[in-house]
């Protein structure tokens, strides 16, 4: 067992990313150390890089990025369950719970999540830590990569619009941004029968990969008939859900005129600006519902894991390209201008 390995980590002092030599962690009780097979890039962590997101919970002055994890566990701390063991296919949860907010006391929602790759050191190495409970087993027959982006990329707007946005069967869509979380939801409301399913993006590589995912239809929002297209889609009744993946104040504007009655607009995509609506009458006349939203629950990702098992669930296509850790800076610059229009940009250490 080598004594160091390579991580990308994070200098949240003086802001600076470097993959560099840092000492293999040992796991602590409750912990297990997992070998990382896969990490994915998400916008977040290059958010995080280029300082427009701050850690909320950090203890440390750096940090290993990626919140996006799957390997196999390497070792066990003391008082792991045995249930688990070395040699497992594992994908690791985002986050974890604080356990020591009033809500962790009651067992009630966390009100301090930590996230893993922002607060603690997160899945851009060669060897990551993990406690117990954070560790969700895959199948034989899920490759890593597809794995690590289930907690996230995929898990994020599965929640969005089964949890927080109660997508309902044969009723309209609408997806407005069509990148990584993007591609996913247009797909998963396919999955769970949103019909028919609208795509919304400027870009005409975006909106015929989200015709490829299983869109009925991809439309350029500076389209001056889209409010009209979207109606004769929807038999004139408007999107009963519309996700705004971008975090743009166009976009909720302009998805907010195209919902129906009682239509719900889930806030996916951050973005620092204020929340307006231009036209509150209608809004309130048609008892439509603007939706926050912020990542998913660990069942979320039991939920992906076993549709995925049970072959219902095809993330093939996810994987834009990999790339060993060394070249971690060029991914993340290859992200932040969107080279390629990736879905995923997968690290393989």
């Amino acid at each position: 067992m080598p004594d160091t390995m390579l991580a990308g980590r994070f200098d949240l002092r003086t802001g600076r990313f470097a993959v560099e030599e840092t000492p293999v962690p040992e796991p602590g009780p409750g912990q297990v150390r997992v070998k990382v097979e896969a990490a994915g890039i998400c916008l977040s962590d290059v958010h995080l890089i280029d300082g427009s997101l701050r850690p909320a919970y950090a203890t440390a002055d750096k940090v290993t990025v990626g919140h996006e994890t799957a390997g196999v566990i390497d070792a066990l701390g003391p008082d792991v369950p045995g249930a688990w063991a070395p040699g497992q296919r594992v994908l690791l949860q985002a986050g974890e719970r604080c356990g020591g907010c009033a809500s962790c006391r009651r067992h009630e929602p966390c009100l301090a999540v930590r996230t893993r790759g922002f607060d603690y050191d997160g899945g851009w190495a060669e060897y990551a830590l993990a406690t117990h409970h954070t560790l969700v087993a895959i199948p034989d027959d899920l490759p890593f990569e597809q794995a690590a982006v289930i907690p996230d990329a995929v898990s994020t707007p599965w929640a969005a619009l089964t949890t927080t946005g109660q997508v309902r069967p044969a009723r309209p869509a609408g997806v407005w941004g069509v990148g990584g979380l993007g591609t996913h939801a247009v797909q998963l409301l396919r999955l769970a029968g949103a019909a028919p399913v609208i795509a919304v993006d400027p870009l005409p590589a975006a909106r015929h990969r989200a015709l490829e995912f299983g869109a009925d239809l991809a439309l350029d929002p500076a389209a001056p008939d889209l409010r009209e297209r979207i109606q004769a889609a929807t038999g004139g009744l408007g999107l009963d859900l519309a996700l705004d993946m971008a975090g743009v104040p166009a976009v909720r504007d302009q998805a907010v005129r195209c919902l129906g009655q009682g239509g719900r607009l889930v806030l996916v995509g951050l973005g620092p600006g204020p929340l307006t609506l231009g036209d509150s009458i209608p809004f309130s006349y048609r008892e439509q519902r603007v939706l926050g939203h912020y990542g998913s629950a660990p069942s979320h990702v039991d939920e992906l894991v076993s549709l995925a098992r049970l072959h219902r669930l095809d993330l093939t296509r996810s994987i834009s390209a990999t790339l060993p850790l060394a070249e971690t800076a060029a991914g993340v610059e290859r992200l932040r201008k969107k080279e390629g229009d990736p879905i995923r940009l997968v690290l393989v250490p």
